[in-house]
């Protein structure tokens, strides 16, 4: 058997498996402990001295730099072990390849170790795997940990010296290796008395790393990780081959990164710098390279990151992303990390026991919750670094994002045929080589676009496409991006015509790459259409303005009116055109007129007609230079409001006086109109439609309506329906009568509307709610389908708009139709009544609403000479509180009670909070809690109806008690400013007017009220004047035919006629009065006419004599004669009575009738509301009795809302501010500082808790009186000052008087019992008659103010003779007052008067205190 032949390159199993001491796998596998040791090439920051700091190529050994960056970090980590250590010095020697590191903080102890029987500096430096490092559970941040760091160093160097002096050893220590750590030299230990030091000085082994020498790259790592030491270490001085490095801090480090850094705009970088605590400092800056960042864990320079940068990072996006979202108008999403792209971060931190990835330490990997320390962020730094630069970095970065997406949606390449645009009827020509002759018409809608192409039956198919918009376009000016993107109508547009964003067509060579030449727009001659007109002029001026220039835009025009007489037809382009050439006819009325309302009225023989004279109909926009851009931008851009504003002031002050002067209207499509420039499109045409805007957007103060409901009332009034009627129906019926030119749906709506009468609705619905119109619960979004509910004339309405007015008013004309007039004149101010919101162009109105009461009030105190009160608003059936915060500035608030220590009831809102949105807004994500607030309630329940509001809240006693400190109504939101800024109306000449209080336009809308007053009685004199004469004119008729000297029998008409003249008696008084009144306010031209036609009418017909020649044969018997005579004593008393009458007279009448009406309308409503009633069968009515738990529950303690100091305090800073008059450095001081102001002083110590009443009786124990002489003096006046939140006791629905005081703030008295006034601590539980030792005695009378005085003025009821004062110790024993008793005694006596209020305001009391109470009287 042969000997198997031994293989020669097989190895045996000694040599491959071997194993290997410490340092020899060290020495074999370096990459393992201080990375590679192959050169490598790759961008870093560096220190050159001819530059400074800049971020290189640089090629370097990574092995190298580590164990250099060891030494370092060990001399940096001695910092933290002693706090004195001030200094290290760095040296490298390229020639000899030395470097040495030292500092001269706390030496290492020279001393043996027990243990390992050597000296601890060489236990340390020459054995492996020794630390100070090892023990986890002490929190050290410092640098090392593993036990590897400087020994590597050792291992890796030729030479490697260690050199210490220990103060406590009082000794020196030096010890040198050699060979890779192979060989030890012997210690040298000496005696030392000095200063404590350390320096290490090591040759590294270069071959090991593949180089010869130290080259230049690697110095100069080497040399910013020096400055790195330098900017990191606090209070350390670094010195560099022998010179101190010009770093003081971290701050003045960051700033040698940002050395001629600038910004897009060429500013410098702005560095916002913050030391949060010892062991966290950052700076912040603007990067435009993505995200760049600078870090250090315990000096040791992080250059990859970690979770320490993301921790800090993630704070900054948090907060700037909030920023860049508002500003965001664009619509493009931004994430996280393209906000974290902007940022270039610098971030200097101690940290307890860090970790990393490797042992080359470049990213940290220490969990965030380990870190020892936070890093919290303050507010300055966060609005420093949203001012810095990189928000508007973000926001450029959007646009450029939005423009890429834009570009997107265009094609670069010209399409001959184009899919996926519906109702696109594309020019056969289009895209192709004669594109640039190729029109696009753009029509307003579907049956406008077939009267395009009715029209293209005359000039072809091949040069025009037709494509219809729907309804209005885009204002792109302000458009978002996701606006923009998400438009079909305007990516259409692009993609019909290859368009290309941001691209400059100013070339006309440019315009042969579109698919279309020109656009032709088609739209209506109304404002409407020149509105949608408009709209695609601005499109075209804010993407491509040079298109204009090349007369790239044309207009289509269509007669708006036609006059045919026989077989001449005229045809008009502007009603003022038509007026005037109606002015110059002699006779008209041989003339058919026809109103061409939209496009769609004309036929399709009429529009090939259009097209066949495409000269006359085609009018071109002619670009005339900068002042049409400005006009353009003027009319759409919302950075032009002012502008606007004086834009549209100017023209209604040029059409009034054109109006007062005679003068036609200017008007832009004439016969002669052969092409338009876009500044005269603008100032003539579109300021029409804003104008029309402002007119249907903007109610008129006369009679507070728009011209939408002042239609809908004009029907109602017209109909003058006995029974109901649905609301559909009566749409219907108000769109024929008024020419509605809408939509049927938003005047159902308007319908709606008018009707509505839950709390935050009207205080005075016009017409009557017969179903299901709206409740508070979704704020009238609930109201039933019109086809389901009825409605009709409120019995309040034709008090407030009396029937006799209508004869006074001037009513518009449509298609010579008469419709509503200009506006109707009620008897009080309905603007106010029941407010006013609409928004316009330019401006936007907003009126809260005001009682009935209190402005029937105003107005009679104006008819007796006084000037009107300042109201408070006021809103019907709303239970809450609505306080003055500054002028024209309320604060509304809700309900709120505590029932016990954990639940609160809500039992009202404020205003226009409805209740399932506050619902789903507020408490449900309080129950829920968000990401960013905890949960604050446990657990809530409802209770409420459609007209009552009750949620009953749990929450903890802790919860609760925070809750009520924080301010109960603020933290449940349940305060809501009212401001009254915007009180723009419509005057009774058509100008817009901006009104600074609503005494102002009480005080407008009164003298306007008794003109028209005047107005009415010389109307209604004339005509009683005519009646009566009509009626004696008639009983003369009949007594002379009685008595036989009036014979009319068997004669021609034309003697008896003659007859009746030469007799004496009068052509019809009434209907020649009548016509008299017709001609008032005619132009001559007309009067003339008529005249001339009366003219020719007389000398056929005669007088009218038909009032006294028609009437019946019974007219003669003895009672019909007596009755006659008798009406005409009646006419004639009546006519004497009203000569009689002032206007004011007149109105107070009026007012006296509404306000009686009024009262009984409220009772039905209050008893149908008590008393539902549910019928069986043929039998009596079952009261259903309503569940108490919707009911407010009785124990609850209300809870008073605060206007604090500081609320006013901001309110006026925001007005100022609003004005421009900036910032006031100090709140105005309350005029009057009382008790609440001390108060305050004295509680301000305390928790901050909301001080709370016991209910219990009064004590008769004695106390110290709380209204004692010593601080009466400061109780009088009203404190502003900001106050504790007090809980008031629930009122009580009993029908017992019971009194309770405490410190609450004023309170208007309510016309549902409660009547509240000032007071102080006092609880009354009862009142009995006082005894003689219970009346205190009279001081001296408060100091009042003027308007005090003038009220003292006013009659008072004299209190009965008082007995001589008491002692003031008896005094305090009840402290009841009898003057509390007798006020409360005329409260009990007027409390069914319907006009309390005004009564109990002109009363003043003199009180026996100083301070004056407050009374809670429940159910009077």
């Amino acid at each position: 058997m042969e000997k198997t032949k031994k293989d020669p390159k097989r190895m045996s199993v000694e040599r491959i498996y071997q194993k290997k001491t410490q340092l020899e796998h060290i020495l074999l596998r370096p990459d393992s402990y201080i990375g590679s040791v192959e050169p490598v090439t790759q961008q870093m920051w560096v220190y050159d001295e001819d530059v400074g700091l800049n971020c290189r190529d640089v090629t370097f050994v990574p092995g190298l730099y580590k164990i250099f960056d060891e030494i370092l970090v060990n001399a940096a980590d001695n910092k933290q072990r002693d706090k004195s250590m001030n200094c290290i010095k760095i040296s490298i020697d390229v020639e000899n390849n030395t470097i040495s590191v030292w500092n001269n903080g706390k030496g290492i102890p020279v001393v043996e170790h027990k243990v390992e029987k050597v000296y601890v500096p060489a236990l340390i430096f020459g054995q492996l795997l020794t630390s100070s490092n090892y023990d986890d559970e002490e929190k050290k941040v410092t640098g090392g940990r593993n036990g590897y760091g400087a020994k590597l160093c050792n291992i890796f160097s030729t030479k490697f010296t260690v050199e210490t002096a220990c103060k406590v050893s009082k000794k020196t220590f030096k010890q040198t290796w050699y060979d890779n750590m192979g060989r030890a030299g012997d210690a040298n230990i000496r005696s030392f008395d000095g200063e404590e030091y350390t320096c290490i000085t090591f040759r590294p082994d270069l071959p090991k790393f593949k180089m010869s020498t130290l080259d230049k790259d690697t110095v100069a790592l080497m040399t910013r990780r020096a400055y790195d030491i330098a900017g990191a270490s606090k209070s350390v001085r670094v010195f560099f081959n022998g010179k101190r490095l010009p770093v003081s801090g971290f701050r003045s480090y960051v700033d040698m990164y940002l050395k001629d850094k600038v910004d897009e705009v060429g500013n410098a970088l702005t560095v916002v710098h913050e030391i949060v605590n010892e062991r966290w400092e950052v700076c912040l800056t603007m990067s435009e390279k993505g995200f760049q960042q600078v870090s250090f864990v315990n000096s040791i320079a992080t250059t990859k990151g970690g979770r320490h940068v993301d921790y800090v990072a993630d704070q900054v996006v948090a907060k700037l992303i909030e920023v860049v979202k508002k500003k965001n108008k664009a619509g493009v999403a931004v994430k996280p990390f393209q906000v974290k792209n902007h940022m270039w971060l610098f971030v200097n931190c101690l940290i307890e026991n860090p970790t990393f990835d490797s042992q080359t330490k470049e990213n940290m990997t220490l969990q965030h919750k380990s870190f020892g320390s936070t890093c919290p962020l303050g507010d300055k730094f966060i609005k420093q670094a949203t001012s810095c630069g990189i928000v508007e970095s973000i926001m450029n970065w959007v646009k450029f994002k939005a423009q890429t997406q834009l570009n997107k949606k265009c094609s670069a390449v010209k399409h001959t045929k184009i899919k996926g645009v519906p109702k696109l009827d594309d020019a056969n020509d289009a895209g192709g080589k004669n594109s640039i002759a190729c029109t696009l018409i753009l029509t307003e809608g579907d049956s406008a676009k077939t009267l395009a192409v009715s029209g293209l039956g005359v000039v072809g198919r091949d040069r025009y496409g037709v494509f219809p918009l729907r309804g209005k376009m885009l204002n792109v000016r302000e458009a978002s991006l996701k606006q923009i993107m998400e438009n079909a109508e305007i990516n259409n547009i692009i993609k019909i015509l290859g368009l290309q964003y941001k691209k400059n067509y100013s070339d006309p060579e440019s315009l042969k790459s579109l698919r279309y030449g020109k656009i032709m727009i088609m739209t209506d001659q109304d404002q409407d259409g020149s509105h949608i007109k408009g709209l695609l002029i601005n499109f075209i001026h804010h993407n491509w303005p040079s298109l204009l220039r090349h007369n790239f835009l044309e207009e289509f025009i269509t007669p708006i009116i036609k006059a045919s007489c026989k077989k001449t037809v005229l045809s008009f382009y502007s009603i003022p055109e038509f007026n005037a050439w109606k002015e110059s006819q002699p006779n008209t009325k041989s003339w058919k007129i026809k109103y061409y309302k939209g496009l769609g009225t004309s036929t399709s023989q009429e529009a090939k007609e259009y097209f066949s004279d495409m000269q006359r109909h085609r009018i071109p926009f002619k670009y005339a230079g900068p002042e049409d851009d400005e006009a353009i931008t003027l009319a759409f851009s919302k950075k032009k409001v002012d502008e606007r504003k004086e834009w549209l002031t100017n023209f209604m002050v040029n059409r009034r006086q054109r109006r007062e002067h005679n003068l036609p209207e200017d008007y832009l499509y004439g016969q002669a109109t052969k092409s338009l420039s876009y500044n005269d499109f603008v100032n003539k045409e579109l300021v029409l439609f804003s104008n029309s805007d402002n007119e249907r957007s903007i109610p008129c103060l006369v009679d507070g309506l728009k011209p939408g409901q002042r239609k809908v009332l004009y029907c109602c009034f017209k109909r003058n329906d006995k029974r109901e009627v649905k609301v559909a129906q009566l749409a219907g019926s108000v769109a024929e009568m008024s020419a509605y030119h809408h939509g049927e749906v938003s005047l159902m709506m308007t319908i709606v509307g008018l009707a509505q009468n839950f709390v935050g609705s009207n205080n005075l619905n016009l017409l009557q709610p017969l179903g299901q119109f709206g409740t508070r619960l979704h704020g009238g979004k609930d109201s039933a389908s019109p086809r389901y509910i009825f409605t009709m004339l409120s019995p309040l309405a034709r008090l407030v708009f009396p029937a006799v007015d209508d004869n006074l008013l001037k009513y518009n004309y449509d298609d010579n139709q008469r419709v509503e007039p200009e506006w109707y004149m009620p008897i009080i101010p309905t603007v106010l009544v029941n407010g006013a919101e609409g928004i316009g162009t330019g401006w936007a109105s907003k009126l809260p609403n005001y009682d009935i009461r209190e402005i029937i009030n105003n107005i009679h105190r104006m008819l007796n000479g006084d000037e009107p009160l300042p109201m408070l608003p006021n809103y019907k059936g709303f239970r809450g509180t609505i306080e003055k915060v500054m002028e024209n500035q309320f604060m509304n608030s809700g309900e709120v009670a505590i029932i016990d220590s954990t639940t609160i009831e809500i039992s009202e809102l404020p205003v226009k909070s409805w209740t399932q949105t506050y619902k789903e807004n507020v408490l449900e994500p309080m129950l829920n809690g968000t990401e960013k607030v905890p949960s604050l309630i446990t657990d809530f329940k409802e209770y409420h109806t459609d007209t009552t509001v009750r949620f009953v809240v749990k929450m903890t006693e802790e919860k609760l008690r925070e809750a009520e400190a924080a301010n109960l109504h603020k933290v449940f939101k349940l305060q809501s400013p009212l401001t009254c800024n915007s009180m723009v109306l419509f005057d009774h000449v058509g100008s817009l007017k901006k009104y600074e209080s609503v005494q102002d336009i009480l005080k407008d809308f009164f003298e306007l009220r008794m003109k028209y007053y005047v107005l009415r009685k010389d109307w209604l004199t004339g005509m009683l004047g005519a009646e009566s004469a009509k009626l004696t004119n008639q009983a003369r008729f009949i007594l002379e035919k009685i008595q036989g000297t009036l014979v009319i029998e068997n004669k021609p008409k034309k003697e008896l006629i003659r007859m009746l003249q030469q007799m004496g008696y009068d052509s019809d008084p009434v209907k020649a009065w009548k016509e008299a009144q017709e001609k008032v306010g005619r132009n001559e031209e007309e009067m003339e006419q008529e005249d001339e036609e009366e003219a020719e009418k007389e000398d056929t017909s005669g007088p009218d004599y038909n009032y006294l020649l028609s009437m019946p044969m019974w007219f003669l018997t003895k009672e019909k004669k007596e009755e006659l005579c008798k009406q005409r004593d009646a006419k004639i008393t009546e006519l004497n009575a009203l000569k009689k009458k002032s206007p004011a007279d007149m109105w107070k009448e009026d007012l006296a009738a509404f306000s009686e009406e009024l009262e009984k309308c409220e009772a039905k409503e209050k008893e149908s509301a008590a008393m539902p009633v549910v019928k069986k069968g043929a039998g009596k009515g079952k009261a259903v009795k309503v569940k108490q738990e919707t009911m407010p529950t009785p124990q609850g303690r209300r809870v008073i809302p605060r206007v604090t100091s500081t609320m006013k305090a901001e309110a006026n800073r925001k007005a100022d501010l609003k004005k421009g008059e900036g910032k006031r450095e100090n709140a105005e001081p309350s005029e009057e500082v009382g008790l609440a102001a001390r108060l305050t002083k004295k509680t301000k110590t305390q928790t901050g808790k909301q001080s709370t009443l016991q209910f219990k009786p009064v004590s008769k124990k004695s106390k110290k009186n709380p209204w004692s002489d010593e601080e009466s003096d400061n109780q009088s006046g009203d404190s502003d000052m900001e106050v504790e939140e007090v809980v008031a006791p629930r009122e009580r629905v009993e029908r017992k008087t019971k009194v309770f005081l405490c410190n609450t703030p004023v309170m208007s008295l309510r016309n549902n019992g409660l009547i509240y006034l000032r007071s102080n601590y006092l609880l009354l539980w009862r009142f009995t008659a006082p005894s003689d030792d219970q009346v205190p005695a009279a001081k001296a009378p408060v100091q009042r103010t003027t308007k005090d005085k003038t009220k003292e003025a006013a009659p008072k009821k004299a209190p009965a003779a008082r007995k001589p004062a008491a002692s003031k110790k008896k005094a305090a024993g009840k402290h009841v007052v009898y003057d509390t008793l007798m006020f409360l005694c005329l409260c009990i006596f007027l409390r069914n008067d319907t006009n309390k209020k005004s009564r109990l305001q002109k009363l003043n009391y003199s009180y026996s205190f100083t301070c004056l109470l407050q009374i809670f009287v429940v159910n009077l």
